[in-house]
């Protein structure tokens, strides 16, 4: 039969919330409810009969709880097959009831972890009887219904009222489905825990939420989310994010986070920053960094690392941005912003949790540490005869982190706290400089003085040369070229000061 009357139930879960109306359906139709423990308890103080799961298998919890429903009369009640003469018979003959339906909800292993817990507290809240007991049912799809999660009490009530206490076979295919979401989630977390001393070389993701969203890069491709932005964000306003919102939030809060010690600002277009500044305010930092290049402004993501107000709100209202991120906006501000409906407010809660990147590539995965070096005046080594000012080194450490979180090949120009311009994407380092170098002309800045970052090494002196005619007095760049002293020598000839950090920094 595809429908099945539900007579039989074994209930075991941790989280009890929103379990009362399923327990009240399960006692008008008559089921007979199996239980232990907590939540025997709380099933019997829903005035509902419950048998003892130490009932049916003769057994007492044992070892502090660790084995409860681990028994040939439970799993053989969840996994004998109903339409098998030999399933059926050799139930009658070991005295094994059906169990029609399983509730679990696991113990909370992942939260336990993220709380700080002992390990001894860890290991306690691996749940072997559930696991199992959902894992059994799941199997047995065909003649047992499983409820794997508390975020499904709602579903099955709604299935048990509808369908007047039945499920039907495609009701308990999905719930299967369900189930083994849930299991291979909770081991995925457990292999990841103990992976972190282990370094087993294998790859194991899990994200429990989707969001579906409007399209991806290009509106004939379909995307999801998966992942909670909810831990990292609340928005205060607009339309929901898009795929390409998505990536450059993330571009955005990876920049912003190389700045916290000082009041900063940034403006990305497709993940390079095409503003980007530090100062006293917020209003003043956006002021420069909007300076940077007023034209890519627009329809940008926008990012700080303090609390907007009101005057730099009233500063920037007047652009037509898609999203704005900040740990935090005055009501005032938000006043101003909320002026705009689509426009998407972002407060950050936390910074990038994780140290690792994993991107699809051919039929495979491949996964890398995130590049969490960053440079600073202790990790620069001087390597001409002119030794960079202390302006000058300022100006080295601002344009270095600009330049890490920009698409390779790049060259970035910058004094100590505003980003001039930016090269970026370009096949030829060259071409990177020379993009940079009219681009900074073109929104009125003046290159004498200013410094220059390379992502890479520069493989000949036309970069330094080229630097040089253009105004700028002192670079910074990783090194490593067999034909790093041709720079440098240009650098010695003519006065410019230069360090290098050993680092690279490409993006791609």
């Amino acid at each position: 039969m595809a429908n099945k009357k539900i007579q039989s139930a074994l209930i075991s879960v941790f989280y009890k919330d929103n379990l009362e109306p399923i327990i009240a359906l399960l006692k008008k139709h008559g089921v007979k409810i199996y239980s232990t423990g907590g939540t025997q308890k709380f099933i019997e103080e829903q005035g509902a009969e419950v048998i003892p799961v130490e009932e049916l298998t003769s057994y007492p919890s044992i070892f502090g709880g660790r084995v409860k429903t681990l028994h040939p009369k439970v799993f053989g009640g969840i996994l004998y097959r109903r339409e098998n003469e030999g399933d059926v018979s050799q139930a009658a003959e070991f005295d094994i009831p059906a169990i029609d339906l399983v509730i679990v909800d696991l113990y909370p292993f992942e939260e336990t972890v993220a709380s700080g817990a002992s390990e001894a507290d860890n290991i306690e809240k691996i749940d072997i009887g559930g696991i199992s007991l959902i894992r059994a049912a799941a199997k047995n799809f065909k003649d047992v219904t499983i409820i794997a999660s508390k975020d499904q009490y709602a579903e099955l009530e709604a299935k048990l009222t509808e369908q007047n206490g039945e499920t039907s076979l495609a009701d308990r295919k999905y719930f299967a489905a369900q189930a083994f979401q849930v299991s291979s989630n909770y081991d995925t977390h457990i292999f990841n825990y103990f992976n972190q001393t282990e370094e087993i070389p294998a790859l194991k993701v899990s994200e429990s939420k989707a969001k579906s969203l409007r399209y991806g890069e290009n509106p004939h491709q379909a995307a999801h989310f998966y992942g909670d932005l909810e831990d990292l964000f609340d928005q205060l306003n607009g339309k929901e994010l898009s795929y390409n919102n998505l990536v450059d939030v993330d571009a955005a809060v990876n920049l912003i986070a190389e700045f916290p010690d000082q009041t900063a600002f940034a403006i990305l277009k497709h993940t390079n920053a095409c503003g980007c500044a530090t100062a006293d305010s917020v209003k003043e930092a956006y002021q420069k960094a909007f300076a940077a290049d007023t034209t890519s402004a627009f329809g940008g993501v926008l990012v700080t690392n303090k609390t907007v107000d009101k005057a730099a709100a009233e500063e920037m209202h007047s652009l037509f941005f898609e999203v704005l991120i900040a740990p935090d906006f005055t009501e005032e501000a938000l006043e101003v912003l909320k002026g705009k409906k689509n426009r998407i407010l972002l407060k950050q809660k936390m910074n990038l949790p994780g140290s690792k990147m994993i991107k699809t590539l051919l039929n495979g995965v491949i996964e890398q540490d995130k590049d969490l070096a960053t440079e600073s005046k202790a990790d620069f080594k001087v390597v001409t005869k002119v030794a960079p000012s202390e302006k000058e080194l300022d100006a080295l450490v601002f344009a270095a982190k600009v330049c890490k979180h920009t698409k390779s090949n790049t060259i970035v120009l910058s004094n100590d706290s505003q980003l001039f311009a930016s090269g970026v994407g370009q096949t030829s380092r060259v071409d990177a400089l020379r993009q940079a170098i009219i681009k900074a002309g073109e929104f009125g800045f003046n290159l004498k003085g200013a410094v220059m970052a390379s992502d890479a090494f520069f493989p000949f002196p036309d970069c330094v040369e080229i630097a040089n005619e253009a105004g700028i007095t002192s670079v910074v760049q990783p090194g490593g070229s067999i034909k790093d002293q041709l720079s440098i020598d240009y650098c010695d000839a003519h006065g410019m000061s230069m360090v290098m950090t050993g680092v690279r920094h490409f993006k791609h």
